[in-house]
């Protein structure tokens, strides 16, 4: 069923043998070179690949069907991305990096054809890059209906003021938009309908980075998470995206393709691992014994194998069901992947790190920063518990609407009468009494 079509074969073989020639070997160099130049700079090697992925039309292949002659649908992508996701450098080569890729397609489903032609444009030729500001330091994010920051109307323009952190990409010297979510309506009864999202031009009086913010000790690699001050900001009114307290329904758009695309490339950086794994378990005899015929050796790597496949396979579903019957319908399985991909993949690199030793707890071996990648994926984009608590919901409103008649799902306490009708048997003396 998820055998990949003709179209994602061949752009497949092209884009391996691109990571192969490209990629990989300038890693290494990618890794230098953001140690050294840090959150604010630009690095040089990214810049140095890209025109070579545009003139192999390896680029922008996040771009859905209605986006043009060459849009992929989910179910086409899902392999393309797990390559790319495979080294951390790779989807910005490609220009399918977060979070451009999302703010792509907000600026795609949303936008304007005025805000088209200033900001995606530029985003889609990969001229620029552009940030996501939702989350709050002084709020508990993981309840979006928390954000705090005002987008309060003044004549023909909006005003904004709040503090925003984890906001990607927001140091990126590249950097010229930011979509902003934040209440224009924080009385409305709905409280769905108190908050809006907003175009902010990077370089509006008001906006301040303050600082980068690290993922375990990386900065930078991949997203280049900031702290942003918006203080007395103001952009005209036609900067507001599709109208007043619309920005949930502008989230569930922009976040229900960008989770997956998180599931896509951390399967590829999880078969990565486990690669690596198996080469280095071959290579390395403690105490006269290979590590690859230790059983917990062999144990740990059966163990990612399968959890390897069962998350490819969950996230070929949901990206299946995405293309056919949409992302609203989709939502159980978009959260079950949400929850799976990044605890998997950081058991695998965990796991990886630990036969590999004390080097695998340094970088030469790309697994602290895999691992701090795939563990601050089990937050972005909401946390663990938020995808546990609403798929706990669908699954308990999908029963509820059964009839246990049907399904053999009845779960009521059996009534005495029930037990002594359905136990007879059981009693000694009775007939058919089993151990007579």
């Amino acid at each position: 069923m998820f055998e990949p079509d003709g179209i994602t074969q061949e752009l497949a073989v092209r884009l391996k043998a691109f990571m192969a020639r490209h990629v990989y070997p300038n890693e290494a160099r990618y890794y230098a070179e953001a140690e050294q130049l840090g959150p604010w700079g630009v690095y040089p090697v990214v810049e140095e690949l890209k025109p070579l992925a545009r003139a192999e039309g390896l680029w922008n292949l996040f771009l859905p069907p209605h986006a043009g002659e060459t849009g992929l649908t989910n179910l086409q992508y899902a392999p393309l991305c797990e390559i790319m996701g495979r080294s951390l450098m790779a989807p910005e080569v490609f220009n399918c990096a977060a979070p451009d890729t999302g703010n792509m397609e907000v600026l795609l489903r949303y936008g304007t054809p005025e805000q088209q032609a200033q900001w995606l444009a530029p985003l889609l030729a990969g001229e620029t890059r552009s940030s996501f500001a939702m989350t709050e330091p002084e709020v508990a994010s993981s309840d979006a209906t928390n954000v705090a920051c005002a987008i309060v109307r003044d004549g023909d323009d909006y005003v904004i003021n709040g503090r925003k952190w984890y906001t990607t990409g927001a140091t990126d010297p590249r950097c010229r938009i930011i979509i902003l979510m934040g209440k224009t309506a924080p009385d409305h009864p709905d409280r769905h309908r108190q908050q809006s999202m907003i175009l902010v031009p990077k370089d509006t009086p008001g906006v301040t980075v303050l600082r980068p913010l690290p993922v375990l000790g990386f900065y930078g690699v991949p997203d280049r998470a900031s702290e942003v001050l918006f203080d007395n900001v103001r952009v005209p009114a036609s900067n507001i995206l599709l109208g007043e307290g619309r920005g949930f329904e502008i989230a569930q758009g922009r976040l229900g393709p960008g989770r997956i695309h998180h599931c896509m490339r951390l399967i590829g950086l999880a078969e990565r691992t486990l690669e690596r794994m198996c080469r280095r378990a071959e290579q390395r005899s403690p105490f006269g014994t290979a590590l690859a015929d230790q059983s917990v050796t062999l144990e740990r790597i059966a163990e990612a194998r399968l959890a390897i496949e069962q998350c490819r396979l969950l996230t070929l579903k949901a990206a299946h069901m995405m293309d056919t019957v949409g992302n609203k319908a989709a939502r159980a399985e978009i959260a079950m992947i949400k929850i799976a991909a990044p605890a998997m993949a950081q058991k695998v690199v965990d796991n990886a790190m630990q036969l590999f030793g004390g080097g695998g707890t340094a970088n030469d071996h790309l697994l602290s920063a895999a691992f701090a990648t795939a563990r601050l994926l089990r937050l972005a984009d909401g946390p663990d518990e938020v995808h546990r608590n609403q798929l706990a919901r669908f699954e308990l409103k999908r029963h509820r609407n059964t009839d246990p008649r049907e399904t053999g799902g009845d779960a009521h306490v059996l009534s005495l009468e029930e037990v002594k009708q359905r136990f007879a048997h059981l009693r000694p003396g009775a007939p058919g009494y089993p151990w007579a």
